[in-house]
């Protein structure tokens, strides 16, 4: 039996946080900065992401983390725990990265780490990854997301190119969590507010009320994994639309925390994706 190629750790880059900036009640941003950042690029993409390391506690290792001499020396309890999260922004002459948080009180491990970031403090990251940014040969663009994909859908709107027919759906709890959002002329983001109903809900019903615009379209729907499925079948079996017009993904899943999730998100997405085109 062939070897498999030893699996090499990902090059982590440090930074420091600059300053932080409530943006929603349940939304922070987190701006990062430093030396470290210096060899720093992105690839164009409107859905860049990092993956951020977090230190367990009893771990002696300082920022940047050299990830390869961890896996070497340290017990897999001692690793670096990631999460992944959208670039809000790159500012390359002023060497500032924006991320934003979704924070809710001291749940999860990213957003009471926001919450609580200071001016100075050290992280550790890895990446950038990212995949998908508008085609300006598009007829129009669909982008459909909850608050962990407003990030990626503000980029995106931020960068469609011009005269762009857009219809733009961001799910958030109410009015207080809606965002000022840089858009072309003409393009309006639809505010759906959940109000305690079911994640997607709103989102699913406005997509298959929608009346399409003429001409091809480009999607990009992400978010919550159980409304992101229901809105990705809609879109393939009941309007045709070919997967290579389509970019979407569960970031999270209801009921899992983001380890629970990340564990069987390939096997859950390559079911859905059997599921869908048998029936297609």
């Amino acid at each position: 039996m062939a070897e498999r190629p030893e699996r090499r750790a990902p090059r982590a880059q440090g930074a420091q946080v600059l300053r932080t900036e409530q943006v929603t009640p349940h939304m922070i941003r987190v701006v990062l900065g430093g030396d470290g950042l210096a060899d720093f690029t992105l690839s164009g993409f409107t859905d860049h992401y990092v993956k951020l390391c977090f230190a367990p506690e009893g771990a002696d290792y300082a920022h940047p983390f050299d990830m390869a001499r961890i896996r070497e020396e340290y017990p897999r309890e001692l690793w670096p725990t990631t999460r992944t999260y959208t670039v809000r922004s790159w500012d390359a002459a002023a060497r500032e990265l924006a991320i934003d948080f979704v924070v809710h009180g001291d749940e999860g491990l990213a957003g009471p780490w926001a919450a609580r970031a200071e001016p100075g403090d050290q992280v550790t990251f890895l990446g950038p990854g990212g995949g998908y940014a508008p085609d300006a040969s598009a007829g129009w663009h669909l982008l459909v997301g909850d608050e962990s994909a407003l990030p990626a859908v503000a980029a995106a709107l931020e960068q469609m190119p011009a005269g762009a027919v857009v219809r733009a759906f961001v799910e958030v709890e109410d009015a207080t969590e809606e965002q000022k959002v840089a858009t072309p002329d003409g393009v309006e983001v639809t505010w759906l507010h959940r109000a305690g109903r079911p994640f997607g809900e709103g989102l699913t019903a406005a997509v298959k009320g929608l009346e399409f615009p003429p001409g091809d379209v480009q999607a990009f729907v992400h978010g919550e994994a159980g409304f992101v499925k229901e809105i990705r079948r809609h879109l393939r079996l009941e309007r045709g639309i070919p997967v290579s017009q389509l970019s979407i993904s569960g970031y999270w899943r209801l009921g899992k925390d983001d380890d629970a999730w990340r564990s069987v998100k390939r096997e859950w997405n390559e079911q859905v994706e059997r599921e869908q085109e048998g029936a297609a």
